[in-house]
């Protein structure tokens, strides 16, 4: 390839690969816990489906060939003794492969076809294309070949158990080509648009225009940048389904879904580079907000959750997000803001708050996000002050968008509501030196070592200075080498791979790290910083991590954490600090 700008190198085995828009990615893993030797394309419509493997055979023996497998943003190769094999995405539903001494087995993943599950293959004479079609995603995968012979097709019309595909080969001493389109019922015969090389050179380009916007800012100060960036991009979809908008969904491995509280932080690094697509990442959950004003739980391309919410941290996202947002904001956009996060507000005062009750409650983790916390081991229906915290920072900001629509009497009520609010949770949950978190049935109090409990660290400027100082002494005792464990080490409940007892995880390290800056904590925000930076750029951007090792946990390409990366990374560029 004779591309300029190649971009970071990544492992597949952490990271698919794929490109902005598209609903598939080309990966070794086929679901949580399961991972192939060979690459597979898999789909994200209809839910996450292996649908074809990619098979890189040996041209004398026709057996599987050893390769060694590398990738960067725009193209990928699989390279043996006798030869290689190239893919580029040439548009979001099709990718163009090619190779040259290894020939390619290219075959339904499922053998196994019924009348409700399966992937049936035939050859399309109406195009002179091969085709998949899969019960799992709803679609079908045509391939047409563009250069060589097909040296074999095998299970074309089969029922039942069959392997069902083809092999592809050059002939003497050329090249052999082939596109593979992932389609819906019919399209016109495909048609080469531009060379191989042309193609991967403009995907390349695509991602390289992207980076520029999302990290201008990027230096060997953040060196994790450009591959943050490609997380992000990569996992990009184009509206479909239920996804009403460009959506960055978490990632393209069994996460592949956008959650209500995840999107904020994709929101938030895209805002200055790429703000329309932000403000579609901010907007996408309350697209689904129901009749009550809660938000569901996530949303995919065929599947909304509602049977927990997320924690409301909306209101201190839309803040952040209008001083980054490149785009301005007109009483259009306010105005429609201003309408949702209100009644997600307001969801959270009726639907769960209990009779008299000064303050709502969680009925279960997954509400806080936080899903098997330490907070809720004795009970789960509980009034926590990190709720508490988060809708009083809701409640100042919809008091600023009041006021910059200019209605005074909204003003007064939301102000009037922070305040009261943070006297309850002082007097509720504040035992002198800790918050404590109270069952609303039994109404026991207690304390745990989670990180949890000291999140009204959000708070920031809104706190007195003693509860301030309590607060960071408490969370720099969580924080490692890496970052701040999510349970404290030395506690007994602390599990390397707990997820939430013990693991370094993205969102809370953000917002408690800005709680920290507002509050003038900027050393403990320092470190904080610059542990989960350091972390990001030794062990990627995984979903959670190991907080005494470091190591990527759970699924290994996850955006919110590039996002918060991303961040973070540009805020310490920001302000002119030393690599």
């Amino acid at each position: 390839m004779t591309a300029a700008r190649p971009g970071p190198a990544f492992s597949v085995q952490d990271i698919p690969f794929s490109t902005y828009g598209s609903w598939f990615g080309i990966s070794p893993v086929l679901a949580e816990k399961e991972r192939a030797e060979d690459l597979h394309l898999v789909s994200h419509q209809n839910g996450m489906h292996a649908v074809l493997s990619l098979v890189p055979l040996d041209a004398a023996t026709g057996e599987r060939a050893e390769t060694r497998v590398a990738a960067v943003p725009g193209l990928l190769s699989w390279t043996g003794a006798a030869g290689r094999i190239d893919l580029a995405y040439e548009s979001p539903d099709t990718v163009r492969l090619r190779g040259g001494g290894l020939p390619l087995r290219v075959a339904a993943a499922a053998r196994t076809l019924t009348p409700f599950g399966g992937t049936y293959f035939f050859h399309d004479a109406s195009v002179g294309a091969y085709v998949f079609t899969s019960y799992e995603t709803g679609r079908r995968y045509r391939v047409t070949v563009l250069s060589g012979t097909v040296t074999d097709a095998f299970g074309s019309q089969a029922l039942g158990s069959a392997d069902r595909g083809l092999t592809v080969a050059a002939e003497a001493d050329g090249v052999w080509e082939i596109a593979i389109e992932e389609l819906d019922t019919a399209r016109p015969a495909y048609a080469r648009r531009a060379s191989f090389d042309k193609t991967a050179e403009a995907a390349q380009s695509s991602f390289a225009d992207f980076v520029d916007t999302v990290a201008p800012w990027r230096s060997s100060a953040t060196p994790a940048a450009e591959l943050a960036a490609y997380v992000v991009w990569s996992a990009t979809v184009h509206p479909a389904g239920l996804v009403t908008r460009p959506g960055v969904l978490m990632s393209k491995h069994w996460m592949d879904k956008v959650w209500s509280w995840d999107h904020c932080f994709n929101a938030l690094a895209l805002a200055p580079g790429q703000p329309e697509l932000a403000w579609d990442q901010y907007h996408l959950p309350f697209d689904h907000q129901d009749a009550t004003g809660a938000l569901p739980d996530s949303v995919t391309h065929s599947e909304i959750l509602r049977n927990f919410v997320k924690p409301p941290i909306h209101g201190w996202a839309f803040g952040y997000l209008r001083h980054r947002l490149t785009m301005p904001l007109g009483p259009a956009e306010l105005a429609e803001t201003y309408d949702r996060l209100t009644r997600w507000t307001d969801f959270w005062l009726t639907g769960r708050r209990a009779p008299g009750a000064a303050l709502p409650h969680y009925q279960h983790g997954n509400d806080s996000g936080w899903d098997n916390a330490t907070t809720f081991d004795p009970e789960r229906v509980v009034v926590t002050a990190d709720l508490a915290a988060f809708l009083i920072l809701q409640f100042h900001e919809l008091a600023e968008l009041a006021r910059l629509l200019d209605i005074p009497e909204d003003v007064d009520r939301w102000t009037a509501a922070a305040g009261a609010t943070q006297a309850a949770m002082f007097d509720e949950l504040w035992s002198g030196d800790r918050f404590v978190t109270r069952g609303v049935g039994s109404g026991d109090t207690w304390h745990s070592s989670s990180l949890l409990d000291l999140m009204p660290i959000v708070l920031g400027e809104h706190l007195p200075d003693d509860v301030t100082a309590v607060l960071a002494a408490r969370i720099e005792a969580h924080l490692t080498p890496h970052g701040l464990a999510t349970e404290l080490p030395a506690s007994p409940h602390y599990l390397a791979d707990g997820y939430w007892r013990g693991p370094i995880w993205a969102p809370a390290t953000v917002l408690i790290e800005d709680g920290l800056r507002r509050a003038g904590q900027v050393r403990l925000a320092d470190e904080v910083s610059a542990c989960f930076r350091t972390l990001c750029e030794n062990h990627g951007f995984a979903e959670n991590f190991d907080a005494l090792t470091g190591t990527g946990l759970r699924d290994r390409a996850y955006t919110w954490t590039a996002s918060s990366y991303l961040l973070l990374a540009e805020a310490h560029v920001s302000r002119g600090e030393d690599a």
